[in-house]
């Protein structure tokens, strides 16, 4: 059974530093890409980063040279350092599993979320 716990959200002041954590329990015996998301009040969800289970990373333009993705697949772990924060990356905060069976998509999973406000 998979199950995604996202966990490190609060409240900052712009220019600080956050790192989330998804605890992602049975998603390492797959073939994964792993990816962070947010949704903003009014705004449809979008893509933060992503990283696949050789360690290649993507990142959105927003975000690029602030943000960085990482995994930890001995603990099932998938992270998030967001350094120079700016108010607009204000959102709720997702964990995503995409599972795979060779080249076919299986299952996603999404965490619950976690608050991310970042203030003037």
């Amino acid at each position: 059974q998979v199950q995604l716990v996202e966990s490190g959200g609060g409240f900052v002041q712009a220019g600080g530093s956050l790192r989330l954590s998804c605890a992602a329990s049975g998603v390492t015996k797959y073939g994964n890409t792993m990816a962070w998301y947010r949704q903003a009040p009014g705004k449809s969800r979008e893509l933060v980063a992503t990283i696949d289970n050789r360690g290649v990373k993507k990142y959105a333009d927003s975000v690029k040279g602030r943000f960085t993705i990482s995994r930890d697949n001995a603990k099932d772990a998938l992270y998030l350092q967001m350094n120079s924060l700016k108010p607009e990356d204000t959102a709720v905060y997702y964990c995503k599993a995409e599972l795979y069976s060779g080249l076919v998509l299986q299952q996603v999973y999404w965490g619950q979320g976690t608050q991310v406000t970042v203030s003037s």
